[in-house]
């Protein structure tokens, strides 16, 4: 019997008691084509998504409605281009994770972690091979399992970060981290963030870092813009991806209470060949400065209010700190 009977057979097989009416849609739906990628750029498709990146790097939180909407329409004009439906998904991100930002945020900005995991969802779908959606994807459904107290949700997402995770660690180690990283302190999970900010440490330094030592200067000479280690660096993307790695690993810590750790940390921001440029330095020497006085405040369930003395993950600059240039 050829295979492809087989493979209807046993599909319709477990379906004969149902009746007719419940195979033919489950069917229907079963044997629908997949969408295809399609990755064609339009004159509108390219600015729309050069003015996200342009608005990111400059920390223009302010004008994110027009770039969701740009994108948005080049997303409905061509709804099979990877690219555009996660960086869509990224905005949505930002918004809702940098809403302190706004004087007048509602609650319905929790609605944009739902459109975020939509369009990570197409992302993946048409990209499956590019981990760091399958991340952002992860990530999304843990923060919308969150918002809306659905256990299954919260309980996939987290499944889902540790495949993204092993999928691309240099990049999901952190991601994971960082969404983690707003745990209580007793939570085991919390100190399993901090481990993969460890983690990433040791993929910086190709090797068992040594956690007494903390200073990363030797291994400066390591930097690259080629393969999966790229994502560790300072790199077009994110402009300052080292400075703010190091600015949640420190707070991660202080969180710990581990401050003489985090101090040291802290530190290896200043190592950054653009450490001057970055706009984040003041609340860096800050953070080293007050990591005592901080370990309490960031203990803290819920934002205190503060966007210099809180949790990285919950300020004003929980993406711009990676991202924004100057």
């Amino acid at each position: 019997m050829p295979r492809q009977i087989w493979a209807v057979l046993l599909v319709l097989v477990p379906l004969v008691g149902l009746g007719c009416a419940v195979v033919t849609q489950r069917v229907a739906v079963w044997s629908a084509p997949d969408k295809k990628p399609d990755a064609r750029i339009t004159p509108a498709s390219k600015a729309a998504n050069d003015h996200f990146w342009e608005t990111l790097h400059g920390g223009r939180y302010e004008e994110l409605p027009k770039v969701i909407d740009a994108l948005t329409a080049v997303y409905l004009d061509n709804p099979n281009d990877s690219v555009t439906a996660a960086h869509l998904g990224f905005a949505h991100i930002w918004r809702v994770s940098e809403r302190s930002r706004d004087p007048h945020v509602s609650p319905g900005v929790t609605d944009h972690i739902v459109l975020a995991r939509k369009y990570f969802t197409e992302a993946v779908r048409l990209d499956p091979d590019d981990a760091r959606y399958a991340g952002f994807l992860a990530a999304a459904e843990l923060a919308e399992g969150k918002v809306h107290r659905d256990e299954k949700l919260t309980r996939r997402g987290y499944f889902n970060m540790m495949a993204a995770k092993k999928a691309f660690p240099e990049f999901n180690l952190f991601t994971a981290g960082y969404l983690l990283s707003e745990l209580p302190v007793t939570d085991t999970k919390f100190r399993d963030a901090v481990e993969y900010q460890w983690q990433t440490v040791d993929l910086v330094a190709e090797e068992k870092y040594d956690r007494r030592t903390v200073s990363l200067e030797k291994y400066l000479h390591k930097e690259t813009t080629t393969g999966p280690k790229r994502v560790l660096w300072n790199s077009w993307i994110a402009p300052h991806n080292w400075e703010g790695f190091f600015l949640n690993m420190g707070d991660m810590l202080v969180k710990q209470g581990d401050t003489a750790a985090a101090r040291a940390v802290y530190a290896n921001a200043r190592l950054s060949r653009t450490y001057h440029e970055w706009p984040y330095r003041d609340v860096l020497e800050t953070r080293i400065a007050q990591a005592d006085e901080n370990v309490e405040l960031f203990r803290r369930e819920t934002p205190n209010g503060d966007p210099i003395r809180d949790l990285m993950f919950r300020t004003r600059f929980a993406c711009t700190g990676c991202h924004q240039a100057r």
